[in-house]
């Protein structure tokens, strides 16, 4: 028998190379395996570091303890489990870190620039899992056999999410709050004297303005320049959809002033079609409130619907105690029983109809309702219902504005400005006419009484809000 040479002997060759081939499948399924242990562990952290950071960002609101109920709602409201990791354990409070940002940042390597402890420049919020080492099972003999040390076995996670409030369909107003703090549902039922800024001067609390039109009126709504409208007039007196949504993170003051609009369309709502506004009795766009005590009547004059001066045997709703014995300057304290006592003898005889109703909005809708769609007052020269607008509205709301709250002392407002943060939206009865001096331009006085706050709302007449909190990255 011939025996070929050992280097020429091929035979058992393929089983080498299945060896080698065998060793590489199993160790690429074995790494797969950690790889895949690595996965699953960094998904667990990026779920809970996602849900930390959305439940602090619904608590950025701009209020001055926003930061404070963020770290509380991050800390109380999530918790998750960890499996993969070394020491398998609940993820809690512990286990994260918050870092409040002023904007959004480009990418995470610029995110600590916009780093803010200020809770009214807190718009997001950074939540970052403190990393995890995953062990190496198949991947510890690779590095073992290879003599290298055990590497890229730690995950971490992070999340950025941020908070904004939208306001669709409100009022294109904005007034000067007493203080930072100030809140609509601590002060419910009291009033307050809204005067026009000035041209110049710097505004005080009670100072009311416009919120800018130009990027905020409805394009495809009622005030739509297609409509042929005048758009200031429509923004402030009209009905229906009005406006687009603005942010409460910043609103634009309106360029210049247009308090010598304001009265005639303001008081439409009072069935009062005067100056500019004679043509809007006809119109529906602008209808009368289903209750317009004024203490006087509307009368046809002309082309126009205005008062008549002097009707002794009624009355509006009156203003606080305070502000007739000057004991409050803007901002009343809601005790108006002297004024209900003189408005109960001036429009029912002394006898109060509706003695469970506090505030004055809660007697004008009490008035409404046991009127039944007929008349308010009987014996007087004013029914309450309005006669000059032939489309009157059956909605309450009718005499209900949604304005923005502004904090003009941390953020002084005089004359146009941009991205004026808003504290809160207002909502606030209108008790009587507006009044002005007759001056050019005029100063505006405006009674309202403050209902409560808006930002609740989700849909109806009067404004709607809706929260938007949301994943960044």
């Amino acid at each position: 028998m011939t025996r070929r040479p050992l280097r020429e002997d091929e035979e058992g060759a393929i089983l080498v190379f299945w060896a080698v081939a065998l060793a590489v499948m199993l160790g690429m399924v074995a790494l797969s395996f950690d790889m895949g242990r690595m996965a699953a562990t960094q998904s667990e952290l990026q779920a809970f570091a996602d849900q930390v950071a959305l439940a602090a960002a619904g608590e950025l609101d701009g209020r001055a303890d926003s930061i404070d109920r963020a770290r509380d709602a991050a800390a109380e409201l999530i918790s998750d489990r960890q499996t993969f990791g070394v020491g398998e354990q609940d993820l809690d409070a512990d286990d994260f870190t918050l870092t409040f940002l002023a904007s959004l940042p480009a990418d995470d390597r610029a995110a600590m620039a916009d780093v803010t402890t200020d809770p009214h420049e807190a718009i997001h919020v950074r939540a970052t899992v403190a990393p995890r080492a995953v062990p190496f099972t198949f991947a510890a003999a690779f590095f073992a056999l290879t003599g290298r040390q055990e590497t890229g076995n730690r995950v971490a996670a992070s999340a950025v999410a941020g908070y904004t409030q939208y306001a669709c369909d409100i009022t294109p107003m904005m007034f000067c709050l007493p203080h930072p703090d100030f809140r609509a549902d601590e002060h419910i039922g009291e009033m307050v004297l809204l005067r026009s800024g000035g041209q110049n001067a710097a505004w005080g609390p009670g100072d009311f303005g416009f919120i800018d039109p130009d990027d905020f009126a409805d394009d495809s709504g009622t005030c739509s320049k297609e409509n042929g409208v005048k758009r200031d007039q429509c923004l402030i007196g009209a009905v229906g959809a009005l406006t687009q949504c603005v942010s409460q993170r910043g609103v634009d003051m309106q360029p210049g002033q247009r308090e010598g609009i304001a009265a005639p369309v303001f008081n439409v709502r009072f069935d009062i079609y005067e100056k500019s506004m004679q043509h809007a009795a006809n119109d529906p766009m602008y209808p009368a409130a289903p209750n317009v005590i004024k203490g006087y009547v509307s009368k046809t004059k002309g082309k126009s619907c205005d008062n008549s001066p002097g009707s002794p045997d009624s009355m509006a709703l009156p203003r606080d105690t305070c502000f007739a014995t000057r004991a409050c300057s803007r901002y009343g304290d809601g005790n108006w029983a002297a004024g209900r006592t003189a408005y109960v003898a001036k429009n029912y005889g002394g006898t109060d109809p509706h003695p469970g109703a506090r505030t004055r909005y809660e007697y004008y809708l009490a008035e409404i309702a046991a009127a039944a769609g007929g008349n308010i007052l009987t014996g007087r020269s004013e029914t309450g219902r309005p006669i000059c607008s032939k489309h009157p509205s059956t909605d309450p709301e009718r005499r209900v504005i949604t304005v923005a709250g502004i904090d003009c002392t941390t953020t002084p407002v005089k004359g146009s400005m941009e991205d004026v943060p808003v504290v809160e939206f207002f909502r606030m009865f209108l008790t009587e006419p507006v009044g002005d001096d007759g001056t050019s331009p005029p100063t505006v006085d405006m009674w309202a009484e403050i209902v409560g706050s808006a930002e609740a709302r989700s849909s109806g007449s009067g404004g709607y809000f809706h929260d938007v909190v949301q994943l960044y990255r």
